[in-house]
């Protein structure tokens, strides 16, 4: 059986103006898997991230979600299946209460009120926000208003989450915690999840696969080691290793301190380390 998801064969696709948005893109996305989209801002991402949603049409070639083209299923056959989550929070959420936010889902869909109930209860368990259901959506933070909107989508079933730079405007802590709400949707409920980011520093962490988008195409792709090893190609499209992966390779490169390879986490750089101190 074929664990592909969502295939993406895009040739082009412009914006009205005649702009270039995306070209040369080639990528898969495999049942259970956690991708990242990383780029710099204007990369793409946002774009690609549409069109893997089907909410963008006008290009040309073709993108499948589980082995049928988008271009010719009803939206409702995508939106059961995947949902992408803005980068605002705001550009999503509108009801008066979390349970009525995370309920539109389920009842446009036509479920029973007792279903709904059921699904908004368990989509909120799932992104911690259960305690919060009867609470007013302008009462929340920033990093709450983004769960609740993951629970929306959850709340409708949806296996496929597309989620455009899910970290932007929380602090280090929010950034971490989210990540690891994902990374758990990921292991225990088996979501498959495609990130858009520009965060180098948590990609390494959480991440079984990463492409690298610059300009509207595809540069590099491969797991976060195979991606991030590579400083100068990095700097030419406009990306930094993560911090720890460029000191030590500072440390190799221009001290001549004698690491074996260029972790891309603390606990691969402490090992590193003490290795290099013949301990």
């Amino acid at each position: 059986m074929n664990s592909t998801r969502i295939s993406v064969n895009l040739e082009s696709f412009k914006y009205s103006d005649g702009t270039v948005a995306l070209s040369d893109i080639h990528l898969s996305v495999a049942k259970g898997e956690f991708t990242g989209i990383l780029g710099a801002n204007g990369s793409g991402k946002t774009t690609l991230l549409k069109v893997m949603d089907g909410l963008i049409k006008g290009y040309r070639g073709e993108v499948l979600l589980d082995g049928d083209n988008v271009l010719r299923l009803h939206p409702r056959d995508i939106y059961r299946k995947v949902g992408l989550v803005f980068q605002n929070p705001d550009d999503q959420l509108f009801a008066t209460t979390v349970f009525e936010d995370t309920a539109f889902g389920p009842r446009n869909m036509g479920c029973a009120e007792a279903d709904v109930r059921e699904r908004v209860e368990a989509a909120l368990a799932s992104v911690d926000m259960a305690e919060y259901a009867a609470k007013g959506i302008h009462n929340l933070s920033y990093g709450q208003k983004k769960r609740v909107c993951i629970a929306g989508l959850l709340a409708m079933g949806h296996e496929i989450l597309l989620l455009d730079e899910p970290t932007a405007g929380l602090d280090p802590m929010g950034e971490y915690r989210m990540m690891e709400l994902l990374t758990r949707l990921n292991r225990e409920q088996g979501v498959t999840i495609v990130m858009a980011t520009h965060s180098v520093d948590l990609v390494p962490i959480f991440l079984h696969r990463l492409h690298i988008l610059s300009r509207g195409s595809l540069v590099r792709g491969g797991t976060p080691e195979e991606v991030l090893t590579a400083p100068e190609e990095l700097q030419n499209v406009k990306l930094r290793l993560p911090h720890i992966a460029e000191l030590i390779y500072k440390l190799k490169h221009e001290e001549g301190l004698p690491f074996g390879r260029i972790p891309l986490t603390i606990g691969e750089a402490r090992r590193e380390i003490v290795e290099a101190m013949g301990r």
